[in-house]
C-alpha cells in the first residue's frame, strides 16, 4: 500500500490554484464565498480578505473593472477554439449556412460558460497583480500597531 507524504511547505501549483479559484498569495484560501455559480445573483461575492493569509480580495476600489478585458480575451479565445474544432469536424464554406451554424454554436457556448468566464477573469486578473507569498498573516501579526 502506497503512502503519501504531503509536505505542507511546498508551493501549491499556480494552474491548480487558478482553476480552483484560490488566493494568489497563499494559493489555499477561497476567492469566492460560494463554490458554485448558482445562485447567479451571488456568484461574484468575494470575502473581504483571504481566510488563510489575509490578502485583500479587492486591493483598491474599482480594481475589477479591468477584468472586462480579460473576459473579452477569454471569449475571443473560445470563439477561435470553436472555429478550429467546428472547421475540422464540419467544414466552413460561404456557399452554405455553415458559417451561420458556427456563429450560433459559438455564441451559445460562450453564453453558457459566461458565468465561469466572469469568475475566472477575476481570478486571473488578481493573479496578474499579486505574487505568491506577497501577503502573510505572520507578516501582519509581527508588524507594529500604529
Amino acid at each position: 500500500m502506497a503512502t503519501h507524504n504531503h509536505n505542507t511547505d511546498t508551493k501549491p501549483s499556480a494552474i491548480g490554484a487558478i482553476l480552483h479559484h484560490k488566493c494568489p498569495s497563499c494559493r489555499k484560501g477561497d476567492m469566492y464565498c460560494q463554490h458554485s455559480i448558482f445562485p447567479m445573483k451571488t456568484m461574484l461575492d468575494m470575502p473581504e480578505k483571504c481566510a488563510e493569509c489575509g490578502q485583500p480580495m479587492e486591493p483598491q476600489i474599482g480594481f475589477y473593472y479591468g477584468t472586462g478585458y480579460v473576459s473579452y480575451a477569454l471569449s475571443v479565445a473560445l470563439f477561435i477554439f470553436n472555429l478550429v474544432w467546428y472547421w475540422a469536424l464540419f467544414g466552413l464554406s460561404y456557399k452554405d449556412n455553415s458559417i451561420l451554424y458556427y456563429l450560433v454554436t459559438s455564441i451559445g457556448i460562450v453564453l453558457l460558460v459566461q458565468p465561469y468566464i466572469m469568475r475566472i477573469s477575476r481570478v486571473l486578473y488578481l493573479y496578474m497583480f499579486v505574487r505568491y507569498g506577497a501577503h502573510t498573516k505572520e507578516a501582519q501579526d509581527t508588524s507594529p500597531a500604529v
